[in-house]
């Protein structure tokens, strides 16, 4: 079995570090997917995110979810990073980095992560926009959000 990186952190993210994480001399893959913060949403100019989570749970969280994505592929390493804290226009709040054998199982791998992190893992984001407004985010993968529920209870009927 690989090893498992699992970090909260209000640091700048680098790639290549996480990418360092899950390096092995038996992975021919490594697969990434970087989130960054964008300059608009809705036709608003965004000046920044700011995240907040209680780190313990959120951890805990993205370490199931590396016991899922093993359940499912045959993977070496796996990396979860993600920044709290105010995340400027260009710069990453999450990394994800899965190296595997072949690329298939890491392509995947790093897909169902994302996805699942946005539906399980607390991490709150807020959008601050440049007329002073902001919003607070809820993913609409989220499985506790109210939007979630509707939508699934819609899909049901």
């Amino acid at each position: 079995m690989g090893e498992d990186f699992v970090h909260i952190t209000t640091d700048k993210l680098s790639v290549e570090d996480i990418t360092q994480k899950v390096t092995s001399p038996s992975a021919g893959a490594i697969s990434v997917f970087m989130g960054t913060t964008r300059d608009n949403f809705d036709g608003k100019t965004v000046i920044r995110l700011e995240y907040e989570c209680y780190t313990q749970m959120a951890e805990k969280e993205m370490k199931k979810l590396c016991q899922q994505i093993r359940e499912k592929w045959s993977v070496k390493n796996i990396a979860f990073v993600h920044r709290i804290g105010v995340v400027p226009v260009t710069e990453a709040s999450v990394i994800i980095a899965v190296s595997s054998a072949h690329r298939r199982e890491a392509l995947e791998a790093v897909q169902y992560g994302i996805d699942t992190l946005k539906s399980t893992v607390p991490i709150w984001k807020k959008e601050v926009y440049a007329d002073g407004s902001t919003n607070w985010k809820e993913n609409k993968e989220c499985s506790w959000s109210a939007e979630s529920s509707t939508v699934k209870s819609n899909q049901s009927v």
